[in-house]
């Protein structure tokens, strides 16, 4: 029998980390060991509510060699101390933490050459299918009229949404530009006629709506609709376990949700 990955979560008490806990309880591939906090948690010491046994939030970082993988959903500070743990014991690394300037994603690429590393800033898995199929559209399609429009909850501040971008781009790639060079973002009063190659983007905000994402991809006379729907945050967090599980044991390497896809397809 395969033995459980052993798994520190990084970002415990956040809402990210509070969902992980609660899955990787139920789930035999994983055996947790620790469940991290920021050194200013009121949580230090106090038992894991999702976890049986004596199991407690701590900001020690477990021995050398008993972790395979670290989930990490905690912030800058906390993913570099996960980042420096990892290169010293060749621990894998899962990390959907966001808002890095420009040096630190230097450091997290140079890393790649000594660790399994896969990041991502959206662990659904079916918005990486839907990530997979937009660039083959968009691919084979490089004539047509390309929008994406999301729709999210009303307290989210950003638009359009990381996730959002991150189609886009895929998109732009796909038909060998950038989004920076084709986004249009914004069209209100007499705007003249569409440009060609150029992507298009609407946004939502309303009520409690977990995430949606569309892409349209129009020529004459017929549409192409790809749709995303987020019904349950838990999606994200059951991602991001499917991927650390994957990346467990596997070679030094920059890997992301398209890889594992990959890898699941039949030879």
């Amino acid at each position: 029998m395969t033995k459980p990955v052993r798994l520190a979560m990084n970002g415990a008490t956040g809402r990210m980390g509070q969902a992980l806990l609660a899955l990787v309880k139920d789930d035999a591939r994983f055996t947790l060991v620790a469940a991290l906090a920021s050194p200013t948690s009121s949580k230090l010491g106090q038992p894991i509510d999702a976890c049986a046994g004596a199991l407690a939030y701590t900001h020690e970082w477990p021995s050398a060699g008993s972790l395979d993988v670290i989930v990490d959903f905690s912030g800058p500070a906390g993913l570099a101390e996960a980042l420096t743990y990892c290169e010293s014991n060749g621990t894998a690394l899962v990390t959907g933490t966001t808002g890095l300037d420009a040096s630190f994603a230097q450091r997290l690429n140079a890393s790649a050459s000594r660790i399994a590393l896969l990041r991502a800033a959206n662990f659904s898995l079916g918005v990486a299918v839907l990530t997979r199929l937009l660039r083959q559209a968009a691919a084979s399609l490089p004539d047509w009229d390309l929008d994406i429009i999301e729709a999210h909850h009303n307290r989210k501040e950003d638009a359009p949404s990381g996730t959002a971008l991150a189609l886009g781009e895929a998109a732009a790639l796909a038909r060998g530009t950038s989004l920076r060079e084709s986004a249009v973002y914004a069209r209100e009063g007499r705007v003249g006629p569409r440009q060609l190659g150029t992507i298009g983007f609407a946004v939502v905000r309303g009520g409690d709506v977990v995430g949606e994402h569309e892409a349209w991809l129009i020529g004459q006379g017929e549409r192409i609709e790809l749709s995303h729907r987020a019904t349950d945050r838990s999606i994200f967090a059951r991602g991001a376990l499917e991927a650390a599980h994957w990346l467990s044991g596997r070679g030094a390497g920059d890997y992301d949700l398209d890889a594992m896809l990959a890898d699941r397809l039949p030879r």
